[in-house]
C-alpha cells in the first residue's frame, strides 16, 4: 500500500503534500471567512457597539466644545475635519484586534494545529485571517459613519477612493494583528503593540489635527509617522484636503502589504510562533 508523503512544516507538525483545487481552495477560503464573520457578529456589543459610542464621545467633546473654538481647517468645519480620523481609527484598531485575538485564541486553543496539518496553503490561511480582519474594520468603519451622521455634515470627494484606502488600511492592521499573534506567548502579549505602538501613532497621526498647527520641528517629526499619510489619504478622499502629497498614502499602504504578508508567510513556513 502506498503510504502519503508528508512534509514537515514546523516541528511536530506535518502536512498531507498533494494540493488543493481551486474549487477546495475557494470553500476553505469562504468557510474560514465565514467563521471569522460570525465570530465577531455574534459578539456585536463588543465589537461593533462600543467604537460608536466612542465616536460619539469624540464628536460631543471634540466637535461640540472645543470645535467651536477652534473653528475651520483648510475651510472645513472643525466637527467635519474630525470625521475621517475617527473613522480610519476605528478601522485600524478593530482590524488589528480582530486577527490578533483570533489568531492567537486559535494558538491557545490548540485548534490552529488543525489548520497547520491541513492542505489548506499557508497563503490561503493567512489571506482567510485577513479577510477577516477587514470585513470587521470595515464593518466598525460603515458603523461609525452612521454615527457621523448625526453630528456632522458628510460629503464626499471620492467614493472610490474612500473605499480602497479603508480597505488597504484595515488589510495592513489585519496583517500588522496576525504577527503580534504569532510572536505572542501570553494574552497579555497581544496588548503591548496595540497599547505602546498602535495608539501613540494613530493620536499623533492628525486625528484631531492638522500637522500645520504644529511647530516647524513637530512637523518634521510627524512626517515619520506612517499612520499621518494614511489618515490624510482617507481625509482627501472624503474631504479633498490633505497635509501630505496624496499618492505617498497609496504607496505606504501597498508597500506594506506586500511586505509584511510576505514576512507573514515566512514565520508560516518557519513555523516560527505556532504553539500555544
Amino acid at each position: 500500500m502506498k503510504t502519503q508523503k508528508e512534509l514537515p512544516i514546523s516541528g511536530e507538525f506535518t502536512r498531507p503534500a498533494q494540493g488543493m483545487s481551486a474549487r477546495q481552495m475557494t470553500n476553505a477560503f469562504f468557510m474560514l471567512v465565514s467563521r471569522e464573520i460570525l465570530r465577531f457578529g455574534r459578539i456585536w456589543l463588543q465589537t461593533i457597539l462600543p467604537p460608536m459610542i466612542m465616536t460619539s464621545l469624540y464628536f460631543v467633546v471634540f466637535g461640540h466644545l472645543i470645535g467651536p473654538r477652534v473653528g475651520e481647517i483648510d475651510g472645513v468645519p472643525y466637527i467635519n475635519y474630525l470625521v475621517p480620523g475617527l473613522i480610519l481609527m476605528a478601522v485600524i484598531t478593530q482590524s488589528y484586534a480582530n486577527v490578533v485575538s483570533s489568531f492567537y485564541g486559535a494558538k491557545f486553543a490548540r485548534h490552529v494545529e488543525e489548520l497547520l496539518v491541513s492542505p489548506m496553503p499557508h497563503w490561503l490561511i493567512i489571506l482567510g485571517y485577513l479577510a477577516g480582519g477587514v470585513a470587521r474594520g470595515l464593518s466598525v468603519g460603515a458603523a461609525v459613519t452612521l454615527v457621523a451622521l448625526f453630528f456632522a455634515d458628510l460629503q464626499v470627494h471620492d467614493v472610490l477612493a474612500l473605499i480602497l484606502v479603508a480597505a488597504l488600511t484595515s488589510a495592513v492592521f489585519s496583517l500588522g494583528g496576525m504577527i503580534n499573534a504569532i510572536y505572542a506567548n501570553s494574552f497579555d502579549h497581544i496588548s503591548i503593540v496595540p497599547t505602546f505602538v498602535l495608539t501613540p501613532l494613530t493620536y499623533l497621526g492628525g486625528v484631531f489635527y492638522s500637522i500645520h498647527m504644529l511647530p516647524p520641528f513637530w512637523q518634521q517629526v510627524s512626517m515619520f509617522n506612517p499612520i499621518l499619510y494614511i489618515i490624510n489619504g482617507f481625509r482627501y478622499a472624503m474631504l479633498g484636503i490633505s497635509d501630505v502629497p496624496v499618492y505617498t498614502a497609496y504607496l505606504i499602504l501597498l508597500v506594506t502589504i506586500v511586505v509584511l504578508f510576505a514576512y507573514t508567510l515566512r514565520l508560516f513556513r518557519k513555523g516560527i510562533g505556532m504553539r500555544g
